[in-house]
């Protein structure tokens, strides 16, 4: 097809979705099919312009980039999840797809990061100022999948002529992709450097006295499950920039799913998840259940034969088909737990799937979150304890992140695996779970596993020795 054909098919697009508004504004949005280019290694180019960008990568499945922000949602309080439900339904609504023949890997999508508590406490207010929900109708959005790539535009047209400039940027932006002699480049030349080191023994210290608490708390039976988080920071002297080690991740943990949330140039939320809070996928739900961890060298025949480890495992089967059931539907599970390897470290891990009824998806992700696997049980009185003796504030750590797009499928990972930037100081978060049972220093083991295992891909060193950098666990 002609190159000046192509401009004018989607100029008449933009052209015909000004034609059709329903108001005085349109919200339009347009793409074109664009194969060869990798949206991990476009996000630096992709709208220079913006500080915002959003990555979720679960290459060789569906890789995502986006940038700039079309239409915005922030808020807190407790119906963050009906009114983001509410916003996406709107917004998708409105929007107007100008190229409905794409695929359903390029459906125009709204982006979700949640934070774990539905406001921040008062007492860890100070420590991280992000909304307890973000939802966004990206500018920009490039997706592939199976080879097949979409470039997509998303914008407020007021006039006819803002609707040309619409398809012009489109035209504009494909072409410079399209003609690009080589991928846009993700490099970190000179990575950061650690100044003093990390602090392993103050985490420890930290620790104990929530871990002894906690420990208190399950063997009295007062809780059932309680999932206890630490934080280890770094100060760093330069910012850093996890696009390599979301790259490498690619080849390291390939069964996880890579995703970057970038407020700003300063503020930036990564990791790789091996969880899924729920997909949904042309009427069928599937939510993972993912407890029990071994390290390196363990093949997971110990995992199977732990007492332990398969009791944790089955509290988080049991309780997120008891949410399913309480909502109509019928979830199916395995009768047995199945081995998963992500990265060095093996899990169990149960798949849970049933027919999708007409609950709205953000209400039963409302439902689940957070699982068993990362707060506790029972759930309301684990979430009080976890304010109580965790002494930071959990941010988007165990957090759902992921999207809604235009058909209704959606698909949230929980934030675990992660790291926050901001500036130069750089927070890991890890957690193990407590069950009747557990031991203190396995407990202290296995979060110093989670903190240790992806050390070399941080890329950190240290003017005094090699790092032993954090990794990105829970």
């Amino acid at each position: 097809m002609p190159a000046d054909h192509r401009f004018s098919s989607v100029l008449n697009a933009a052209q015909r979705g000004w034609k059709n508004r329903a108001s005085d504004e349109a919200l339009l949005s347009l793409a074109l099919p664009l194969n060869g280019i990798d949206p991990l290694g476009a996000l630096p180019t992709l709208d220079p312009t913006s500080a915002f960008r959003v990555l979720m990568d679960s290459a060789p499945g569906l890789c995502l980039s986006a940038s700039g922000c079309c239409q915005q949602l922030e808020l807190a309080g407790p119906r963050r999840f009906e009114l983001t439900q509410r916003f996406a339904d709107l917004t998708l609504s409105r929007l107007q797809d100008m190229a409905p023949q794409a695929p359903a890997q390029a459906r125009p999508r709204v982006l979700l990061r949640f934070h774990f508590f539905d406001q921040v406490g008062e007492h860890h207010r100070s420590s991280d100022q992000t909304p307890a929900v973000e939802a966004v109708l990206p500018r920009w959005q490039l997706s592939r999948q199976g080879g097949q790539g979409w470039l997509r535009l998303n914008g407020s047209v007021s006039h006819e002529a803002e609707a040309r400039i619409l398809a012009e940027q489109l035209w504009l932006q494909h072409q410079a992709l399209e003609q690009a002699v080589l991928q846009p480049r993700i490099g970190q030349a000179n990575a950061p450097q650690l100044l003093g080191s990390p602090d392993h023994e103050s985490w420890q210290e930290r620790y104990a006295s929530a871990l002894e608490r906690g420990l208190e708390l399950v063997d009295s039976g007062e809780l059932h499950k309680l999932v206890l988080a630490v934080r280890q920071s770094m100060d760093l002297d330069a910012p850093y920039d996890p696009l390599p080690l979301l790259q490498r991740l690619r080849r390291q943990q390939a069964d996880s799913c890579r995703f970057l949330w970038q407020r700003s140039s300063g503020d930036a939320f990564f990791g790789a998840s091996p969880e899924r809070l729920l997909s949904l996928r042309g009427g069928w739900l599937r939510s993972d259940a993912l407890a029990g961890t071994a390290g390196q060298g363990d093949d997971g025949q110990q995992l199977l034969r732990s007492d332990k480890d398969r009791r944790e495992h089955e509290l988080v089967v049991e309780t997120i088909t008891e949410q399913l059931q309480r909502h109509g539907l019928q979830p199916h599970r395995r009768s047995q737990p199945q081995l998963a390897r992500h990265g060095h470290l093996t899990h169990l891990h149960t798949p849970i799937t049933a027919a999708m009824g007409n609950t709205p998806v953000l209400t039963l992700a409302e439902q689940l979150h957070p699982t068993p696997a990362v707060a506790g049980l029972p759930r309301r009185e684990a979430m009080a304890w976890l304010r109580t003796l965790e002494p930071f504030d959990r941010g988007s750590y165990a957090a759902p992140i992921g999207w809604i797009d235009s058909s209704g499928d959606a698909e949230l990972r929980v934030a675990i695996r992660c790291g926050h930037a901001r500036g130069c100081q750089l927070d890991l978060t890890a957690g193990a779970g407590l069950v009747r049972g557990s031991e203190a220093e396995r407990e202290r083991q296995e979060v110093g596993l989670k903190l240790a295992v992806l050390a070399d891909q941080l890329n950190l060193t240290s003017g005094s020795r090699q790092g032993p950098q954090s990794p990105l666990h829970r």
